[in-house]
């Protein structure tokens, strides 16, 4: 039981293929169907890793991998289908993307990083998570209205660059009072 939320991990990794391929073909309300049972299995793993204390290092590196190629690949995909605005896909694949080389700088320089997910982090992953459901529901029944939908735009596109901007602050801090490693 102790492996069940890794388990559960994987399985929102192979969701991600069916979600892409029933997006691509137009079907949104199966594609939000996936998505939202992928959303279910994040918060369920989370859920069974602290409250049995089933946590791994595996599952460390798993489920933060396993959320951003979901929400990546859902993006880029909903971009490239015209649902979603390459403004917004940019935004949050460069977070993304600046997160890692970031880690894996102070990783390289100052050795391991011990650190949870933050506040503002969690904040912005449940609102790209909201806004892309939102978007597949009104491609599939013209629900949200569009100002509604352009308004959780601006709302995800505030928290990406503020949860950006507060792992370079988090990552700079770390760095300055930290002494390299000579690894």
């Amino acid at each position: 039981m102790r492996h069940l939320p890794n388990l559960i991990c994987l399985l929102r990794l192979a969701l991600i293929w069916p979600v892409i391929v029933t997006l691509h073909a137009g079907e949104y309300l199966a594609a939000l169907a996936l998505l939202v049972a992928a959303g279910v299995s994040d918060g369920l793993d989370g859920y069974l890793a602290k409250h049995f204390n089933w946590s791994s290092e595996l599952g460390k590196f798993l489920d933060p991998l396993a959320d951003k190629l979901l929400l990546i690949t859902v993006f880029v995909e909903s971009a490239w289908l015209g649902l979603v605005p390459w403004w917004l896909t940019a935004a949050v694949v460069a977070r993304d993307v600046l997160i890692g080389l970031g880690a894996l700088v102070y990783r390289l320089w100052f050795g391991a990083l011990h650190g949870r997910p933050t506040l503002i982090s969690k904040i912005n992953t449940a609102a790209q998570l909201l806004y892309v459901m939102l978007v597949m529901l009104n491609a599939a029944m013209r629900l949200p209205p569009r100002e509604m939908l352009d308004a959780c735009a601006l709302l995800t596109f505030a928290t990406t660059v503020l949860s950006g901007l507060h792992y370079v602050l988090i990552f700079t801090r770390r760095a300055w009072v930290q002494p390299a490693t000579s690894s």
